[in-house]
């Protein structure tokens, strides 16, 4: 008896020692909760909704989905909203009684059965027409083939010859190594920004051609409304059209989850306009042309090949 109750106040002390230890840790965890939410953020900044786009099949993508958006607000209101009201108008305490009258019938049955099929048509038919929309890429001015590879993206202007490798930016990738004592905040764009990034021309129809070299990528660039995965062996079709008032830079990244370096493979797209499209790709298919001696010709293979990045921290 006595040794049953030695053993129970052990176990009843070891157990009370674990209760404070786990009590140190969370609080310490929601006093340092604060100062993350506060700190500023290395990437973009937080948004709770999709953006708008900067052509006009990624706005009726947007608009789409506040569509839908709208109508879950409507019904979760109505929803919640009656059954709120039954609850508290028909509570026991004030002598309800229930109600057989909706039971088996048939008014109503037709009326839950009408209504959502006409909520679900509203939102069918304009997704069915963007989804269509989506897929046609006839009459396009520009084709651009996109490859990827462990951890980089390869654009090739098909039928000019002008092909290059985009990769993480040499700023990043210094401040992402363990042990670099580069601050992130420091490097403007961090795990956004690349070496080369993709030249387009605003105004114009671009069809772009995705697949992969070698293990399973997504090209994602939300600003285009366009996220299709690089698959080997097979090409995914997409295309866009960018506002003639949309000149800037945006940024993406790869969004399938393809090995240890995932994380940095962002994708960025440099809009010009038609002028300067010109220009730039006139300059590349010049740079193509010209003689250059051996070592030169070698330098330049070097530095258009695939580089390996930097061993990833672990």
């Amino acid at each position: 008896m006595l040794k049953a109750r030695m053993m129970i106040a052990k176990m009843t002390r070891k157990i009370a020692r674990k209760m404070a230890s786990k009590s140190r840790l969370l609080t310490g965890a929601l006093a340092a909760l604060p100062l993350a939410l506060a700190a500023p953020a290395a990437h973009a900044a937080w948004t709770l909704n999709l953006t708008p786009g900067i052509d006009q099949v990624s706005r009726d993508i947007y608009g789409l989905h506040m569509l839908v958006f709208w109508w879950c607000v409507g019904i979760a209101v109505v929803v919640f909203g009656v059954m709120v009201y039954s609850i508290v108008r028909y509570r026991e305490s004030r002598g309800a009684i229930a109600d057989t009258s909706l039971l088996h019938n048939t008014r109503v049955e037709v009326i839950w059965t009408l209504i959502p099929a006409l909520i679900l048509a509203s939102m069918a038919v304009p997704a069915a027409r963007v989804l269509v929309e989506t897929g046609n890429a006839a009459g396009s001015q520009l084709a651009i083939r996109i490859t990827g590879y462990q951890w980089r993206w390869q654009y090739e202007y098909v039928g000019t010859g002008v092909q290059f490798i985009s990769s993480l930016d040499r700023a990043s990738d210094r401040a992402r190594q363990l042990g670099s004592g580069i601050s992130p905040y420091s490097v403007p764009h961090y795990l956004l920004n690349v070496d080369h990034p993709l030249v387009v021309p605003a105004g114009v129809k671009v069809r772009v051609l995705i697949t992969g070299g070698d293990v399973i990528h997504a090209w994602w660039v939300p600003a285009l409304g366009i996220k299709k995965d690089a698959i080997p062996g097979f090409v995914n079709e997409a295309w866009f059209d960018i506002d003639p008032d949309k000149i800037g830079v945006y940024r993406g990244q790869c969004a399938e989850l393809c090995g240890r370096d995932h994380a940095f493979m962002p994708v960025v797209i440099k809009v010009v306009s038609k002028q300067d499209f010109q220009k730039w790709l006139k300059a590349k298919e010049a740079a193509l042309k010209a003689p250059t001696t051996p070592a030169a010709g070698a330098a330049s293979t070097a530095a258009a090949g695939p580089r390996k990045t930097a061993r990833s921290p672990v």
